[in-house]
């Protein structure tokens, strides 16, 4: 029947994550010599941030976290500054809470992922660290109808105001 699948595409299916899976390993070693890699991930560092990548072969999904700060002291302006983010400004790296750290995360499957996807959101994962607090972008673009754009040009005018570099 159409649609069913066999224990052969299942065992096809994991074949081609384990292999994804190495594929990743191999770049984040060619990215970093000095990279701590285990069975279900790695831990590297780009430019001079750490990230940390974890995969699960039978659920097909990868994780690039970064953890970013401590979530003690985040006032009730920077949680909303962060879904707003979320919404248009961070792409498809995304802001989290958990275990007490605010983190920069980047998860998609490891079935269609392609080494562009990987190296766009490791790409991502750093640059919201680094945004983290100015800008919270992900990259150059901003998605449309979302409230980032007001608060960049906020931003732009304060640092216009207090005679600060753009």
């Amino acid at each position: 029947m159409q649609g069913e699948t066999t224990p052969e595409d299942g065992a096809e299916n994991l074949s081609l994550q384990i292999a994804a899976a190495v594929e990743l390993l191999s770049m984040i070693a060619a990215l970093d010599e000095d990279a701590d890699i285990v069975d279900n991930g790695a831990t590297f560092t780009i430019e001079g941030i750490t990230v940390t990548l974890v995969f699960d072969v039978r659920a097909d999904r990868m994780r690039l976290i970064s953890g970013i700060t401590s979530d003690e002291g985040l006032g009730q302006a920077q949680l909303h500054r962060l879904m707003q983010a979320n919404f248009d400004s961070a792409l498809d790296a995304r802001y989290a809470i958990a275990q007490g750290t605010v983190w920069s995360t980047f998860i998609h499957p490891l079935s269609s992922l392609t080494q562009d996807d990987f190296i766009s959101g490791i790409a991502q994962t750093v640059t919201l660290v680094k945004t983290f607090g100015t800008t919270f972008t992900s990259g150059a673009f901003v998605f449309g109808g979302g409230d980032s754009n007001g608060e960049l040009q906020k931003l732009l005018m304060e640092m216009l105001q207090d005679g600060e570099e753009i």
